[in-house]
């Protein structure tokens, strides 16, 4: 069984940044240039093609544009499209004049062409199209408060908004809200993608993403580390490859999903019928006497045991490939014993749900490699800060995590991210809406458990299992629509997509 997580190649994710190494690789392509100014002009000349792309219809163009190089790649555009004969005005708060060399190079050549410009005084000209060029990467500070009367502005009118490079108030690091930020029916990015988009408040606001890379050549990166690495589905047959013909029960795997407290029985049963759709072999359920008939009558693969106390968990342990702890689980006694011997049994080991909790109030030293998968509001209690501090900043709280529990992290939500000590992050770009209700948590506990008894290393069931849980939440949804999506919709889905090869 492989313990170290495999990096993966360029053709199974894609590779995210923060600002500070976008910068770094802007000043080595205007000096490879030799012209600070190619960069914004190609920039401009992508988002109007992106514009002309999704609206070619347009006639009366609005672009805001900032006093920083967002604002001079927003005065190429503008340019553009005055030269195409459209109706164009850029708009500035007063004194928020360019202020780089090269945003005042643009900011000529749209002069040059007869463009207008005029004030922001609260309301918006007529559009058809409104362009965001206000801040892009260069968002420091919470804006100011005409700034954020400006933006809400742009929310206010009824013209889609196209960004560029980052709706203006985004956080493109962290991917929080700083103050209010614009919403966009699309987001061009620039050279790569940012991390910050792909996870938490961002993805309400960056509507539809596309990348115009700038002809930047590859090795122009060399040196610029990725903040986080985007998973996509196709990122599946990387990890789950056809199984061998003579493969049997016993070299599948082995779960033991521990939970299921009185009047809790659908978690633990949602747990152990993930595991089996995810290709375990063998799944043994430890729970309460009252949810074995129910749990044998929907799932009869299983092989359910009453577990009284702590005591009579002791021979399921010896033999689990790995384990699933916490669903239904409960916060009193009989849970509390259940999670002390679990812990204690150095068997590879996932944490949910109550699990979670107990931790948070009851802290073991956990197993190493062991895999927490809480929602924002579990991670708050773990770290004993706000759910709004884990969501300000989810790849600090996920690091956060790993650090303090040694262990692997899916920090759940919008963007989920799995972080692990010494690993990239990598953000999951699946799963919607629909998803957020009771019992996808329990699923996710299963897949990725099972995927870990098929010899996974933590690191990468805890990726391949958000990422097959995600697929198969959004072909149900496809499938159905995202209201009243439920945890045992997906089930079907789970054993498509445990195998790509199909």
């Amino acid at each position: 069984m492989p313990h170290e997580a495999v990096p993966l190649s360029d053709a199974f994710a894609d590779a995210l940044y923060d600002a500070a190494a976008l910068r770094e690789v802007e000043a080595r392509a205007a000096q490879a240039l030799g012209d600070d100014f190619e960069l914004m002009r190609r920039a401009g000349r992508a988002a109007w093609r992106e514009l002309l792309t999704h609206w070619p219809q347009a006639q009366r163009i609005v672009v805001v544009c900032g006093p920083g190089n967002n604002g001079g790649d927003g005065y190429v555009l503008a340019r553009h499209a005055r030269q195409s004969g459209r109706q164009v005005v850029v708009v500035h708060l007063p004194g928020q004049v360019p202020r780089s060399e090269v945003a005042r190079r643009a900011a000529q050549d749209y002069f040059a062409v007869g463009g207008a410009v005029e004030l922001f005084e609260g309301v918006l000209p007529s559009a058809d199209v409104v362009v965001d060029a206000l801040f892009g990467i260069g968002l420091s500070r919470e804006p100011d408060e005409a700034t954020l009367t400006l933006i809400a502005a742009i929310n206010a009118q009824a013209a889609p908004v196209l960004s560029l490079d980052v709706p203006s108030g985004i956080d493109a690091d962290r991917g929080c809200v700083v103050g209010d930020a614009v919403v966009a029916a699309r987001t061009i990015e620039f050279m790569a993608g940012k991390a910050g988009l792909r996870t938490g408040a961002a993805l309400d606001h960056v509507g539809a993403l596309s990348l115009a890379a700038l002809e930047i050549p590859a090795e122009w990166f060399d040196g610029a580390a990725s903040r986080a690495h985007r998973l996509t589905p196709i990122a599946l047959s990387r990890w789950l490859a056809p199984r061998q013909r003579d493969s049997h029960k016993g070299s599948n795997g082995r779960v033991l999903c521990i939970g299921g407290e009185s009047g809790s029985g659908g978690a633990i049963m949602l747990c152990a019928q993930a595991a089996l759709r995810s290709g375990a072999g063998l799944v043994e359920v430890a729970t309460r006497a009252e949810h074995v008939a129910p749990l044998l009558a929907r799932l009869p693969e299983a092989m359910v045991h009453v577990v009284d106390d702590a005591a009579s968990l002791q021979p399921g342990l010896d033999r689990a490939g790995s384990i699933a702890l916490g669903p239904g689980l409960g916060l009193g006694a009989w849970g509390r014993g259940l999670y002390e011997r679990a812990v204690a049994s150095a068997r590879p080991l996932l944490l949910d749900a109550d699990a979670l909790n107990l931790l948070a109030t009851h802290p073991f030293a956990l197993p190493a490699d062991a895999v927490l998968t809480p929602h924002p509001g579990e991670a708050a209690r773990l770290l004993g800060i706000s759910t709004a501090d884990v969501q300000r900043d989810r790849f600090a709280a996920a690091r956060a995590l790993c650090e303090r529990y040694a262990c692997v992290v899916v920090l759940k939500g919008a963007g989920s991210i799995v972080a692990a000590a010494h690993e990239t992050p990598r953000v999951i770009s699946a799963g919607n809406p629909g998803m957020a209700v009771g019992g996808m948590g329990d699923v996710l506990s299963g897949v990725i458990a099972a995927l870990r008894a098929q010899g996974l290393s933590a690191f990468d069931a805890a990726s391949a299992g958000a990422l097959l849980h995600a697929a198969a939440g959004d072909a149900a949804a496809h499938e159905g629509g995202e209201r009243g999506l439920l945890p045992s919709d997906v089930m079907p889905w789970l054993r498509h997509f445990v195998n790509p090869e199909r």
